[in-house]
């Protein structure tokens, strides 16, 4: 089966509707916080709130995995954080967002209009 680039979601993509959308900050994992990379605002996994998730597959290779985070912060930081998934994950990332309380991810948040 062939598959179009044409139908193919690309985490850049998804990112590029978030920035239109407001979610224009970046983020970096240091020392189990997420730090904010332009303000250097540090937040710890009890205060972010992931307003929504995508996970993704490479195409060409199925064990290429990553996730994007749609993520606010108590200070109104709103942004985006890619993470890789599997067996290529880095472990502070993971340590980092497996720690953040189930209760602080939105489920239903409809952000974009074609979720």
């Amino acid at each position: 089966m062939i598959i179009s680039d044409e139908f193919a979601k690309h985490e850049t993509d998804k990112i590029k509707k978030y920035q239109d959308k407001g979610y224009t900050a970046n983020y970096r994992v240091k020392d189990n916080q997420l730090v904010d990379l332009e303000t250097k605002e540090a937040f710890n996994s009890e205060s972010v709130k992931i307003v929504a998730e995508h996970r993704y597959e490479g195409m060409s290779n199925p064990s290429d995995m990553s996730i994007l985070y749609v993520i606010e912060t108590p200070s109104d930081s709103k942004g985006t954080f890619l993470a890789g998934y599997g067996p290529t994950a880095n472990l502070d990332d993971a340590t980092f967002f497996k720690d953040i309380p189930k209760s602080n991810y939105t489920e239903d948040a409809k952000i974009l209009d074609d979720e």
